[in-house]
């Protein structure tokens, strides 16, 4: 198996050459391409507010200043996708709307990338991040130091379906990686599934992998997140949001502590 195209949203800031590096870093070992989306905010989002046919003085400035930093934004992008040092690139000018052009274009990828500040809902792209993993169920992986394909992966399994899809999407990390872990941690009253099945599912496909069952108590993400460290992951594979998204708000869950968490990098499938 193996990935054609990693796309990282841009947002013409600072973010940018981090969401880039973790993209080539991501693509180099497949020669796949790295797609820059340039995702500005949408000039059709504030027209309505506006109101194009009574736009008065104040109005067009404001709409002008908002097309300039749109346009300057996209030439940040651009330096930044540039500067990635990778050749096999794309840079692509998202169209109005936005929401709809970014949708399609991670239909067409095979990995979302992103940096750990919009994962944790800061900067322009926050909103991206949610349609990403929400509404497009796209596998996203979340940038953070240390970040590498070809080390360990640690791959956290309930034999849930989110937990199932992570594992059959990220299988061409899988087959990269320098060692994988299964990392199974048991939910108190919950069915248990046998980590074999998911180790033999790895194995038909030349992955070799190890298995480590945690102890059936206290939270769920914390220790996940102790396991893969300790066996000084550099990715953590998970399925996202096995609650529903209300409850995940509302309660937290294990989903919220993998986001709140410093590493390492993620790898998250609805």
């Amino acid at each position: 198996m193996s990935w054609s195209r990693i796309m990282a949203p841009l947002s013409g800031g600072p973010q940018d050459a981090v969401a880039l590096a973790a993209a080539v870093a991501l693509a180099r070992p497949f020669g796949a391409e790295v797609a820059g989306a340039y995702t500005p905010a949408d000039l059709a989002d504030v027209m309505p507010w506006i109101g194009e046919s009574f736009l008065g003085g104040v109005e067009t400035t404001a709409l002008e200043t908002l097309k300039s930093a749109v346009a300057a934004g996209e030439a940040q992008a651009r330096q930044a996708l540039d500067g990635c040092g990778y050749a096999k690139r794309r840079f692509i000018a998202l169209p109005s709307p936005v929401w709809a052009a970014l949708s399609l274009e991670s239909r067409l990828s095979d990995v979302i990338v992103f940096t750990d500040e919009t994962a944790r809902g800061r900067g322009p792209l926050a909103q991206s991040f949610q349609q990403m993993m929400g509404d497009e169920q796209r596998p996203v992986l979340i940038a953070r130091p240390g970040l590498e394909a070809g080390g360990c992966v640690a791959g956290a399994w309930d034999g849930g379906k989110e937990a199932s899809r992570a594992a059959r999407l990220s299988m061409p990390l899988l087959e990269k990686a320098a060692r994988v872990l299964i990392i199974q941690a048991p939910k108190p009253h919950a069915r248990h599934v046998d980590p074999a099945r998911l180790q033999d599912y790895c194995a038909q496909r030349g992955v070799k992998s190890e298995v480590e069952v945690l102890a059936a108590a206290g939270d769920t993400g914390k220790r996940l997140l102790a396991a893969a460290r300790g066996a000084s992951a550099h990715i953590l594979v998970a399925g996202a949001f096995g609650h529903t998204r209300l409850q995940e708000f509302i309660f937290g869950g294990t989903t919220r502590t993998l986001l709140n968490s410093d590493g390492p990098s993620l790898f998250l499938s609805h």
